[in-house]
């Protein structure tokens, strides 16, 4: 028996390593942070410097610590409520979410010393720069346990072959220095055995993390009014909806393209930015769809909008399993998703939603209109969807994934 399982009863120091602490993933390790029992648990998190629209942080110092890093974090940046529930708190100003090779050599040095500063037991890193960088960083700091959550996978299907075998080859050199593997969604799984990042003995399925009670409540009676005064909407009007980040990979160019295939009384509405806003906004301006298709930019009152949609219409060219699916399915929202990994997981088609082929306009204008013509069969599909969530994609749930991942016995990979 390792000395790692002989000191499971004692309290462990966790440190969450993650490039952008903000969206789905970073929702999904803030709830699992929160979800781990302090009692038991020193909890930290180690963040990048770049927020929700990929502004940077206002500081220029390189680390930052506690109050400072929650006080210089971006808009939509979740350091702060990690930092009010108790957790160590650390920002390191050169851990950003684009290639930058001086930047990613000046993020690992930093990382490994503040990693061995930290006498951390466990590093938990999460998203594709963090999970690199951070994942060699703990190792050169000789941290005894390494994990990481694939939230789905920086190379896809639209991207150069020459691109994706780098990526590919990226995530087999930190898999190298990883002891176990959580990965969001069934087709993450398969993946990552297919391509060898890991052997079944060290990966295990998990799910995104949603506290479904503020969405729940939010599908109450009269919501759906209050969300539409909230938003200022046309009297009568149907509407499509979605939530994500305004980037490539979302496909916001693909949702206003489908919805100029819709009849004029059909709203769009997007809540989230990005750095794709000027394009879409001009897009939209080319469309003549001004008058009906609003980009809301990022919200906190995510909960209290979502009754204002009809459906929720999802355009990625990729995913690993977003928590937006599931807080529309507990908001009781009809949903069409693009058939890539792992929406299937939660959208089984014509079953609990509609699935439609990625970067296919037409195909899901087809799909919405399938479902707003159709308002009967739309709510048996949202219910049927609300009847597969389960246990399985609360907090609690994955705090008990974690807790048993964190003091688990797998070995170190020989490579190590």
């Amino acid at each position: 028996m390792s000395a790692f399982r002989r000191g499971a009863d004692r309290k462990l120091r966790v440190a969450t390593v993650i490039t952008r602490f903000n969206g789905g993933a970073g929702n999904v390790a803030l709830h699992g942070a929160l979800a781990l029992d302090p009692e038991r648990y020193e909890r930290a998190v180690i963040t990048g410097g770049v927020g929700m629209d990929g502004e940077a942080a206002r500081s220029d110092v390189d680390v930052l610590h506690g109050e400072a890093a929650a006080e210089n974090a971006a808009a939509g940046d979740l350091t702060p409520r990690a930092f009010a529930a108790g957790m160590e708190i650390t920002q390191v100003r050169t851990l950003v979410p684009q290639i930058s090779p001086r930047d990613d050599l000046a993020a690992l040095r930093t990382l490994a010393a503040v990693l061995a500063e930290g006498r951390y037991d466990v590093v938990h890193t999460h998203s594709a720069k963090g999970g690199v960088i951070g994942r060699i960083a703990a190792a050169r700091a000789g941290v005894p346990r390494i994990v990481h959550t694939w939230h789905g996978f920086p190379f896809n299907e639209f991207q150069s072959r020459a691109r994706r075998a780098v990526y590919v080859r990226l995530e087999r050199a930190a898999a190298k220095h990883t002891d176990a593997f959580l990965a969001i969604g069934s087709e993450t799984v398969t993946t990552a055995l297919r391509l060898g990042l890991a052997t079944p003995d060290r990966v295990r399925l998990s799910w995104p993390a949603v506290d479904v009670s503020a969405f729940e409540a939010a599908a109450s009676s009269g919501a759906r009014a209050r969300a539409r005064r909230r938003l200022d909407l046309p009297l009568g009007v149907k509407v499509v909806g979605s939530v994500g980040r305004l980037q490539f990979q979302k496909g916001p160019e693909v949702f206003v393209r489908a919805l100029a295939g819709l009849p004029d009384d059909v709203f769009g509405l997007w809540i989230g930015g990005g750095p794709m806003a000027p394009d879409v906004e001009k897009l939209t301006t080319k469309l003549g769809l001004q008058e009906r298709m609003r980009w809301l930019g990022h919200r906190d009152d995510v909960p209290e909008l979502l009754p204002a949609f009809d459906v929720m219409a999802m355009a990625s060219r990729w995913e690993g399993l977003p928590c937006v699916l599931v807080e529309a399915i507990a908001a009781g929202i009809p949903l069409v998703a693009t058939a890539v990994p792992s929406n299937q997981d939660l959208v089984l088609a014509s079953e609990t939603g509609m699935l439609v082929p990625p970067a296919d306009p037409q195909g899901l204008a087809v799909a919405v209109a399938a479902l707003l013509d159709d308002p009967v069969a739309a709510a048996r599909m949202a219910e049927r969807a609300r009847g597969r969530l389960g246990d399985w994609f609360s907090p609690a749930y994955l705090g008990t994934v974690l807790d048993e991942t964190y003091r688990g016995t797998s070995q170190r990979p020989h490579q190590r």
